[in-house]
C-alpha cells in the first residue's frame, strides 16, 4: 500500500490518500476525508484499466464539492421526513436540508469530516502505484490519528459520533473498511456500536460510469435490479407507505434495460425525481438465525467497455440515483461532471424507515444500545 498527501483543508489539517491494490491488479484510492472512494481502476474487455468512479483531485475538491461524491454517508443515509423522528418516547429534531426533510444526516455531514485510520501492522511499500498523484509519504505525519502501517489491500476508517451529533441519540463508534480481496471485488464493510438506541443506515455514495469517470452520460449503460417492488415517493422524494410492483412501470429492471430507455417517461414518479432517484426493495436477507446474508441486488453493464459490475449486499433496499442533480461539477483530471454522467447504487435501509408504520421496517433500522451493527456491500467487476 502507498499513502500520500491529499492536500490541506481550510482549517489547515492535512488529508491523506491511500492506495489499495488487489491480488488480481485492481486499484482503489480512498481518502480519510469523508472516508471516500476517490478512484477505482478496473480492466475493460481489452485489459485497459479504466477509472470507473467520479471523484476530485484533492481534499479541497471534496470539501467544496457537491453531490457526496464517493463519500461514506451516515448516520442515516437518504431522507427522513420532516427532519424528525420519535424513539423511546422522545422526539429528535434533525436539520431540514432538503426542503422540509433531512438528507444524509443533514448536519455536519460525515463527508466533511477527517476520519481516523485504523491500522493493524507496520508495512508501507514504496513505488509509484498511481502516477496521477505525487508521492509523498504520510505514514508518520500524525501519530495521534492512530497510523501504525497498512495492508496492501485493506484499510479501515474510524469516526466517533457523540450523543446529539446531527441530532441523533447515543455516543457511536463507526468503522468503514475498504478492501480489495481479489476476484474483481471491491468490498465495503460497516460496523457501529452506540450506547443508546438510535436509527442507522450507512451507505457509500460513489457515482459509477463503467466507460470511465470522464466519459459522459451513462444513459447507454444496461441495468438489472433484483426487485419486484419499488417505493413510490411524494414530491419531496419521501417514500409513501408500502411498496408498489415494478411491473408495467419505468421502474421495471427485472430484465436488462438501458438506463435511458424510460428515464424521460411521462410518469409522475420520474418527474418527481428528475429521472431515477428511487428505492428498490431487494427483500429481507435475514437467515433463520436472524443474521443477514449477502446476495445479489443488481447488475450494471456497459457495451462500450465490456465492464460488468454486480452489486451484492446484505441490506434490504437499494437506491438508484442517475445523477440528475449533477451540474457541471469539477472533477478529477480536468473532467466536468454533467447531469446523468454516472449512476449511484446505494445499498441501505428504507428511506424514512424510522418513521414507517410497518414495525418490521422501522425496527430493522434501529441499533439497540450496546449491540453491534454490521453490514457489507460488494461491487464485483468482470468483463463480457
Amino acid at each position: 500500500m502507498k499513502s500520500i498527501r491529499f492536500g490541506k483543508l481550510e482549517d489547515g489539517r492535512t488529508a491523506g490518500l491511500y492506495i489499495l491494490e488487489s491480488p488480481d491488479g485492481m486499484r482503489a484510492a480512498v481518502t480519510d476525508y469523508g472516508a471516500a472512494l476517490v478512484s477505482l481502476a478496473v480492466p475493460d474487455r481489452k485489459g485497459i484499466m479504466r477509472d470507473v468512479v467520479l471523484g476530485h483531485d484533492d481534499a479541497h475538491g471534496y470539501e467544496t464539492g457537491s453531490g457526496h461524491i464517493g463519500a461514506s454517508v451516515g448516520r442515516f443515509a437518504n431522507r427522513i421526513a420532516g427532519a424528525e423522528f420519535e424513539l423511546n418516547g422522545c422526539t429528535y429534531e434533525l436539520t431540514a436540508n432538503n426542503g422540509t426533510n433531512c438528507l444524509h444526516g443533514g448536519r455536519d455531514f460525515f463527508k466533511n469530516r477527517l476520519w481516523a485510520v485504523k491500522i493493524d501492522f507496520t508495512s508501507v511499500t514504496s513505488g509509484d502505484i498511481m502516477a496521477a498523484y505525487a508521492a509523498e509519504s504520510i505514514a508518520d505525519k500524525d501519530p495521534s490519528r492512530g497510523m501504525r502501517g497498512m495492508h496492501d489491500n485493506m484499510i479501515t476508517f474510524c469516526l466517533e459520533s457523540p450523543d446529539g451529533d446531527q441530532g441523533f441519540p447515543g455516543n457511536m463508534q463507526i468503522e468503514v473498511t475498504y478492501s480489495l480481496p481479489g476476484n474483481g471485488k471491491l468490498r465495503i464493510d460497516y460496523r457501529a456500536v452506540s450506547d443508546a438506541d438510535t436509527p442507522v443506515s450507512f451507505t457509500n455514495h460513489s457515482y459509477f460510469n463503467l466507460n470511465g469517470h470522464d466519459s459522459g452520460t451513462v444513459m447507454g449503460h444496461w441495468a438489472r435490479i433484483n426487485a419486484e417492488y419499488y417505493t413510490p415517493v411524494d414530491s419531496g422524494l419521501i417514500p409513501l407507505e408500502g411498496a408498489s410492483p415494478v411491473a408495467g412501470t419505468p421502474f421495471d429492471f427485472r430484465e436488462d434495460k438501458m438506463l435511458g430507455k424510460d428515464i424521460n417517461a411521462d410518469n409522475e414518479q420520474i418527474a418527481f425525481g428528475g429521472g431515477y432517484d428511487h428505492n428498490f426493495v431487494i427483500g429481507d436477507s435475514a437467515s433463520e438465525a436472524g443474521e443477514r446474508t449477502i446476495r445479489e441486488a443488481g447488475v450494471l453493464y456497459s457495451d462500450e467497455s465490456g465492464i460488468c459490475m454486480t452489486v451484492m449486499t446484505d441490506m434490504p433496499d437499494m437506491q438508484m440515483y442517475t445523477a440528475n442533480g449533477l451540474n457541471d461539477e469539477p472533477g478529477k483530471d480536468g473532467a466536468v461532471y454533467g447531469r446523468r454522467s454516472a449512476v449511484c447504487l446505494e445499498t441501505q435501509f428504507r428511506p424514512n424507515a424510522i418513521n414507517n408504520s410497518d414495525p418490521a421496517i422501522r425496527e430493522g433500522c434501529i441499533l439497540k444500545a450496546g449491540e453491534d451493527f454490521t453490514s457489507s456491500t460488494i461491487y464485483r467487476f468482470s468483463t463480457i
